[in-house]
């Protein structure tokens, strides 16, 4: 027997199979492709034609689900495609990277490589998902539909145009362009499949009193991170691994840090030491900029190691130890020698004679002094060498307590969700249900920052796409052939 909606009895459930369309709302019985004034001259038996189209729903308008409805559209062009989305289309694309959107990352094309940047997914990632459809495959489909790229020094890629307008516009066209419905104030509370195999797919709009259901063969959940895909999947038998918070920016227990909010390093070591994590895991040692914000510590090294460090911050309440190498470059011995070296050249003032090899601004090094209790007036003669030591040691072990999150502006993601084993990457098929597809961050999957996250979405919108236009091009096909031999016969 073919599961149920728990809040319908089967009588009801089968009542409203009976009434769902492939799109057109309130009983109407034609797809979005037909004229309304042909829907209403129409006979039944042209209805019945209608209902036997082949139609795919897609819950949530996001990267992945607007981008799976313009491939699928694109392989089966008589396919109904019906994309449903609660809020507003691509807003997740519309603010990212401060407004401009990190589409994707060019310095890793290589899969296995490129695989190794998903806290989440690394191991499963590292096959064929991102040879069917990479980082160079999303920038040449944005070119080629009229957005010019551009990759900065960190392998960031954005629009010339620094304005994620140009990538919101050129997929909604696109969409629109090839017949995909754009249904947006609308939520999908959940399917029934019926005696068909089809499913009758729950359509609900919280501002007005509004129930209805859509009839599909097909159904994509590329909902984000939303409870809407999370409850969708586990209807139909999938579970789902807790979400928690990904990229997010620490928390510093040092008030003091406040006074250099705005200063900005270039290049340091941050290890995230975790209780919860016995061995030293290579993943939680990051290299890169670093920045100092009002609460604390921000910037891609800080963002990276959350999303490593996800899982186990969550379950520690956000409490850690940070341990920050700020001159990397340069070994300890060598940092001693020159501390030594300076005190035996200069007699200035400390604060205004510091080591330029170090590359620090002036202000964290008045902070390095005040830390080690130095007076910045004195002169470097009277500096005792034991000072010298420890602000060494400081400068390549400072040692920050964690004491909580903020949050990333940028990014919003999380870790968790569908687990990776229930479906398969070749299709993004779920195993528990046929004809149920999944793509983006609604799965275990995530990314760290620099347009992983968003490469994820376009791959497994892609993938999905590709097999819901493939199924449904083939099944018209049958369709046409058995029409041939009855006509024939």
């Amino acid at each position: 027997m073919p599961p149920q909606w728990p809040w319908l009895q089967p009588a009801a459930a089968a009542a409203a199979a009976r009434r769902a369309t492939p799109f057109v709302l309130r009983g109407r019985r034609c797809s979005s492709s037909v004229p309304a004034s042909v829907c209403a001259s129409a006979p039944s038996g042209h209805a019945r034609e209608q209902e036997d189209e082949q139609s795919l729903v897609v819950v949530g308008g996001g990267a992945a689900g607007v981008y799976a409805s313009i491939r699928a559209k694109t392989l089966a062009p008589h396919l109904n495609v019906v994309v449903i989305e609660k809020g507003k289309f691509l807003s997740k694309v519309k603010i990212s990277g401060g407004g401009r959107c990190n589409v994707t990352n060019g310095h890793h094309l290589e899969p296995s490589g490129l695989a190794r940047n998903y806290p989440r997914g690394y191991k499963e990632l590292r096959g064929s998902f991102f040879r069917t459809h990479g980082p160079q495959d999303t920038m040449h489909w944005f070119s080629d539909h009229g957005v010019e790229l551009k990759t900065e020094e960190d392998g960031r890629v954005f629009p010339v145009t620094d304005n994620s307008a140009s990538v919101v516009d050129c997929l909604l066209n696109e969409a629109r362009r090839l017949g995909v419905s754009l249904q947006a104030g609308k939520s999908v509370s959940g399917a029934s499949v019926d005696a068909n195999g089809k499913f009758v797919v729950k359509v609900e709009k919280r501002t007005i009193d509004f129930v209805d259901y859509i009839s599909a063969n097909y159904v994509l959940v590329a909902t984000g991170s939303s409870q809407q895909g999370y409850s969708f999947a586990a209807q139909h038998g999938h579970s789902i691994i807790p979400p928690v918070p990904s990229l997010f920016t620490f928390k510093i227990a040092d008030k003091r840090l406040a006074d250099l909010s705005g200063v900005s390093f270039t290049r340091v070591t941050a290890k995230l030491m975790l209780d919860g994590i016995q061995k030293s895991a290579p993943e939680l040692t990051q290299t890169g900029p670093m920045l100092v914000t009002h609460w604390g510590l921000s910037g891609p090294v800080v963002l990276r190691l959350s999303a490593w460090g996800a899982r186990e911050l969550y379950q520690d309440k956000y409490q850690a130890k940070l341990v920050v190498d700020f001159i990397p470059d340069i070994h300890i011995e060598d940092v001693k020698r020159i501390l030594f070296q300076h005190k035996d050249q200069h007699k200035n003032k400390v604060n205004n004679a510091f080591p330029k090899e170090f590359g620090l601004v002036k202000r964290f090094w008045g902070f390095l002094l005040e830390q080690e209790s130095l007076d910045g007036d004195m002169h470097w003669a009277t500096v005792p060498k034991s000072h010298l030591n420890a602000m060494a040691l400081r400068l390549k072990q400072w040692m920050f307590e964690v004491v909580g999150k903020g949050q990333f502006k940028d990014e919003f993601v999380t870790a968790g969700g569908v687990p990776l084993s229930e479906i398969s990457l070749s299709t993004m098929e779920s195993k528990k249900q046929p004809n149920l597809f999944f793509a983006g961050e609604v799965l275990n999957v995530d990314g760290v920052t620099g347009g992983f996250n968003f490469q994820n979405a376009w791959t497994g919108g892609y993938i999905a796409g590709t097999s819901i236009g493939t199924l449904a091009s083939k099944s018209i096909l049958k369709e046409e052939q058995a029409c041939l031999q009855l006509q024939g016969s």
